[in-house]
């Protein structure tokens, strides 16, 4: 760990935002505090007054602080720097420079897979969110199942994940080593024990006031390469994981539920607004994140449409990865509605396919 991603992190007025361009403009949070204060102006574009605070050390004597905290209390800190940050988490523009880890920091390194839903669930969602976690450990063994140690989902997410053998990950509001709710502290101890980890951005000198629910769920977004709704009504955290998921372009996955029933009134609007790919088993997560599972059994080729000159075009214009029909739009110079007109032939030709966060992926 460097010091210098911890003191990074206390600079006033700073940011995670901030701390992390600066990183990316410098290399390093130690190439930040080398560099003289018109340099992280004139190159970063930063603040006159907080380059010059930064040039005066701002956030080092907290840092010290912060470490010794960290020795007496068996807290291991996570640097943006380090072999053991979540390398999904650092593509992210607001990646905090340090983790607080409790726990295996190596199980941060593992593909991962957010698991997140309502505090009031249902027996339903308690029995799918198993069911799927189940699942997937069959398909994937080495991945690791993430979730905020809340109550409903959360909880049940996390004690599937460890019946089944399978690493987890619970990202908390607050500074470790406490837990919160302080109900889940043995669970976190469970977690621990098993290779996963207890994982926060929050310091102990960070004021402790409630708020840092929603910054917490950007985080479980940002270090798993999907995340997957089970159980959510209209509005709550777990909706707020899902659009921080779609904003950093990565899948969203939800689980169907009854049209009368309120708990599933989140999940089954993710849907029908198609932010979110309809799974009810392991195998359709496995498929929405094209993870390889060996060979599959054949299935019967539908002929293909021939395509027009047009799609030939625009098809042309798909790199490697998936494309965000805005990025199509202006690589084509076509009006919105040509645009959509010619994905969905391309869809129906079998030449792409549509993902959650209006993304298309050429197959």
């Amino acid at each position: 760990m460097n010091i210098y991603d911890i003191a990074i992190s206390f600079v006033p007025s700073l940011g995670p935002k901030g701390a992390a361009h600066l990183v990316e403009c410098f290399g390093s949070a130690e190439a930040v505090y080398a560099a003289t204060a018109d340099e992280m102006v004139r190159r970063a574009e930063l603040n006159e007054r907080i380059a010059r605070a930064i040039a005066a050390g701002a956030g080092m004597r907290e840092a010290e602080r912060e470490a010794d905290y960290c020795r007496r209390n068996g807290i291991t800190p996570v640097g943006v720097s380090d072999g053991d940050y979540p390398s999904l988490m650092r593509l992210t523009p607001d990646h905090p420079a340090v983790l607080y880890v409790c726990g295996n920091t190596a199980a941060l390194r593992r593909q991962a897979l957010a698991f997140v839903g309502t505090r009031n669930m249902s027996a339903y969602g308690q029995s799918m969110c198993r069911s799927l976690i189940e699942g997937l450990v069959q398909l994937y063994p080495e991945a690791a199942i993430v979730s905020g140690l809340a109550f409903g989902i959360d909880a049940a997410a996390h004690r599937a994940a460890l019946d089944a053998g399978m690493t987890t990950v619970a990202v908390i509001a607050n500074a470790l080593p406490r837990v919160t709710p302080p109900a889940h502290e043995r669970l976190a101890a469970q977690i621990a024990a098993a290779g996963g980890a207890i994982v926060t951005e929050i310091s102990s000198q960070s004021p402790q006031n409630g708020r840092m629910y929603i910054p917490r769920n950007r985080l479980i977004a940002a270090m798993s390469a999907a995340t997957v709704v089970v159980e959510s009504p209209t509005s709550g955290g777990s909706l707020t994981t899902a659009a921080c998921a779609d904003g950093y372009s990565r899948t969203v996955m939800a689980v169907p539920g009854r049209a009368t029933d309120m708990r599933s009134g989140g999940t089954n609007a993710l849907i029908r607004n198609r932010r979110a790919a309809l799974v009810t088993s392991a195998e359709d997560i496995a498929a929405e994140l094209a993870w390889d599972l060996g060979a599959a059994p054949a299935e019967p080729q539908r002929e293909r449409l021939p395509l027009t000159d047009d799609e030939r075009r625009l098809l042309e214009l798909f790199g490697d990865g998936p494309a965000a029909a805005e990025e199509l739009q202006q690589l084509s110079g076509l009006a919105a509605g040509e645009l959509s007109l010619l994905l969905m032939n391309l869809e129906l030709s079998g030449a792409v396919r549509r993902l959650p966060g209006k993304r298309y992926e050429r197959i």
